[in-house]
């Protein structure tokens, strides 16, 4: 990261990183993704989310460790950083949105924020990945920047979309960008009134000590088995390099990248 990325992340909780997929790769998500047949998204937010992605092709698993994001996971979380679970979202035109939730207060201590001796640290942190345009002011992801630091809780009627004192924003993209957020981040996802469907992946990330969801022995081993020696060990279960026990040996190593 450089000097404005840690600024802008700081400030904001989130930060946008401009065409980190190009549009032959988008279109390989997206051509992937068609194959599936999905059910058409409805109202609720559950019918608009799908999982299971990392085993429809190679090109969502090239995303796991993609060096133009993983580079700013081992700064904001950890060098041994672990994958937490992942979904995607797709949405049709009139589909309803998820009202803001999280942000520093009150205190979650899995989804956290912290800066300690010029470095910033993070709980569970998304990837959003964009696989079509969000333009301005048709919907998708939201939040109130700074509130990962925010003292007070956030009032009622700005969580639930009504009132927008000018705090909350919706962060255009274009296919093949990437968010990064802290979930210590107020965030949600407005209404979807574009024409085109919105399609995102969310790989979601904890440093490699936490644990925010309790599936990591439950990964399906015949996914495992098509990652790399570098993939896998992302999805190792959560450990500290330097836990022990009392009266037990030392603990291996965790592996960094």
């Amino acid at each position: 990261m450089n000097d404005e990325e840690r600024y802008l992340f700081d400030l904001q909780g989130f930060l946008l990183l401009p065409g980190i997929l190009s549009p032959e790769e988008v279109g390989a998500l997206n051509r992937l993704i068609d194959a599936q047949a999905l059910p058409e998204p409805g109202e609720s937010v559950q019918s608009q989310r799908f999982g299971g992605f990392l085993s429809w092709g190679q090109p969502f698993r090239d995303l796991l460790d993609h060096p133009g994001v993983l580079p700013y996971l081992k700064e904001l979380l950890d060098p041994a950083v672990r994958l937490d679970h992942y979904y995607g979202i797709h949405m049709r035109q009139g589909t309803e949105g998820l009202k803001l939730h999280g942000g520093n207060t009150p205190y979650d201590r899995p989804e956290y924020y912290h800066f300690r001796n010029g470095q910033m640290y993070n709980g569970l942190a998304v990837v959003t990945w964009a696989l079509s345009d969000v333009p301005p002011g048709q919907g998708g992801f939201a939040c109130i920047p700074g509130s990962h630091k925010a003292n007070y809780t956030c009032p009622a009627p700005i969580r639930t979309y009504e009132r927008n004192p000018g705090c909350v924003v919706q962060v255009p993209m274009r296919a093949g960008d990437v968010v990064i957020f802290t979930e210590a981040l107020t965030h949600g996802t407005h209404p979807w009134t574009a024409a085109h469907q919105r399609r995102s992946l969310l790989l979601k990330y904890c440093p490699g000590h936490m644990a925010w969801g309790g599936g990591y022995d439950k990964w399906p081993t015949e996914m495992l088995a098509q990652l790399t020696p570098t993939q896998r060990l992302l999805f190792e279960g959560p450990y500290h390099h330097q836990r022990k026990e009392i009266g037990a040996p030392d603990a291996p190593p965790r592996p960094t990248y």
